[in-house]
């Protein structure tokens, strides 16, 4: 089954803007998780082309800095 195209770039821009803005807040707030998190929303878009994976690896993703703030601090 192959998804639609104009689909995929959505995804790819809404997941890289979240990156974006979580790179921008992990700069600024010197938080490393949520830094590392952000680049990897930027660049995981480019290399997942299933796009139920692509979605489940993004989400994991956001919420990955709150799960280690609240579980580890």
């Amino acid at each position: 089954m192959d998804s639609d195209p104009s689909l995929r770039q959505l995804l790819t821009l809404v997941i890289g803007s979240i990156g974006l803005g979580y790179l921008l807040y992990g700069r600024k707030q010197a938080h490393a998780v949520a830094l590392g998190c952000g680049v990897l929303l930027m660049v995981v878009p480019y290399g997942i082309s299933h796009l139920p994976a692509l979605v489940a690896i993004a989400l994991l993703l956001m919420v990955l800095p709150f799960l280690l703030h609240r579980f580890l601090v």
